[in-house]
Formats: C-alpha cells, structure tokens, sequence
C-alpha cells in the first residue's frame, strides 16, 4: 500500500491517515465480526497505533468479550454508524483498520482466513493463503508480521 493511506466513515464526519505499513491482514469469519458486518467476515488489517492519527472526528468504541477471551472495542462513526476498525485490550500498541473504510482498499490483500470454524458454507475463502480455525496465537501474529516483511 501506498504511505500514508487515508480512509474514513460514509458520510466523513471521520477521517484517519496511517503513516506505515499494515503489520498483517486477515479476513475474520468469527460470529461477532459476522453480526458487526451482516455479512461473512470483516476483512481487516493492523498497524502500529503510533501511526494512525484521527484527522477529522473520533470515533465511538463498542467493547465486546471475544471467543478468545480478550475485549474487542470495535470503532465505529457516531453519525452514520460505519465501521472504521478496532483495538484490543490484549494489544494496545496496534490498531485495527477496516479494509472497507480504506479509500483505497484496492491494495488490500489478505494473508489468511482467521476463525474458519466459524465460516458460513457458502462464503469463498482463498486457497492459497493459509487458515485458522480459530484466533491467531502470539506466534502465528508473528509469522505473519514476518512474512508482511
């Protein structure tokens, strides 16, 4: 992707630009991003929340328990209700970023399915990037991140 990227909410009233790289990507099939979206899977990213900076607006955060144990906060416009990406308690130095409220989401790429065992049968999933069946491990982030390069 090319830095910064920029993105926001439908109607604008939030604005963001991120100074670095994606540290990974995935495309989450659990039930929670399923009912956030209304669809199969949030397709999602992180990066170091040292470079993400809110330009116009902040968001509003919806905290919920995760299958993995740890609290998702959600982010969200206040306005229009697009969903903008997320942090976690369990990570609090990265940002989650929503592949859909990218400007530019062309660039996007997953690097693998996350939560597979949660997937709707009928919802495509790449062959050739690798699954999980449930959460990433501490070790799995990694070998994404090192793979991202």
């Amino acid at each position: 992707m090319e830095i910064p990227f920029t993105g926001g909410c439908a109607c604008s009233a939030i604005r963001y630009e991120c100074s670095a790289q994606p540290m990974m990507s995935w495309k989450c099939h659990c039930r929670d991003c399923q009912r956030f979206t209304g669809s199969a899977f949030v397709a999602g990213m992180v990066v170091p929340a040292s470079a993400l900076t809110f330009t116009k607006g902040e968001p509003k955060y919806f905290g919920i328990k995760s299958e993995s144990g740890s609290t998702i906060y959600r982010s969200f416009c206040p306005k229009c209700g697009s969903g903008i990406g997320g942090k976690s308690d369990g990570f609090p130095d990265i940002m989650g970023i929503r592949a859909a409220s990218l400007d530019d989401s062309s660039g996007f790429e997953p690097q693998a399915d996350i939560w597979t065992a949660s997937a709707q049968p009928w919802d495509y999933m790449n062959p050739a990037i690798p699954k999980y069946e449930r959460a990433l491990t501490e070790e799995d982030m990694r070998e994404l991140m090192a793979a991202r390069g």
